[in-house]
């Protein structure tokens, strides 16, 4: 009788580790169970969205308020256009907000940051962010430092 309460304390440990490493995966991976939210559609047009992904989040003030749902290059304007998913209880981001890609931490995963305008007008399905920063690519920024540094160094 004892090896059996054993055998069944180590069986429901092994399903909690089981599950709390599925949970874990779920958060990490940024997919949710519950999908269920109401949302409606914005989109961006950027010059470079570095390493933006699909369901990366959309967050303002810090606080995540949807996921990016596409990202295709537009074939007019030759620039990526980015489409998000915002959830419908924000229906207050002005028209002149701005819309940036950024990075959490020094090598994190890239989202876009919206900044609050001070537009009376809101946006609403299917509008467009008019103002746009793309994203710093860190090759790019060590590559000005070193020129702008070679430049200096020859010019002495």
């Amino acid at each position: 009788m004892r090896m059996r309460t054993v055998e069944i304390s180590v069986g429901a440990f092994m399903l909690a580790g089981i599950f709390a490493l599925v949970m874990l995966a779920l958060k990490v991976s940024g997919l949710s169970i519950e999908n269920n939210q109401q949302t409606y559609r914005v989109h961006a047009f950027f010059d470079n969205v570095g390493g933006l992904s699909l369901r990366a989040k959309v967050s303002m003030s810090g606080v995540t308020i949807g996921r990016v749902v596409d990202i295709k290059l537009d074939k007019e304007q030759y620039r990526a256009k980015v489409v998000m998913d915002i959830h419908s209880d924000v229906k207050n981001i002005p028209l002149d907000s701005t819309a940036s890609i950024l990075t959490a931490g020094l090598l994190g995963e890239q989202y876009i940051g919206i900044s609050v305008g001070g537009e009376e007008e809101f946006l609403d399905d299917g509008d467009e962010f008019e103002d746009t920063q793309s994203a710093l690519i860190l090759e790019d920024l060590i590559g000005k430092f070193l020129l702008n540094t070679v430049k200096q160094t020859d010019s002495n």
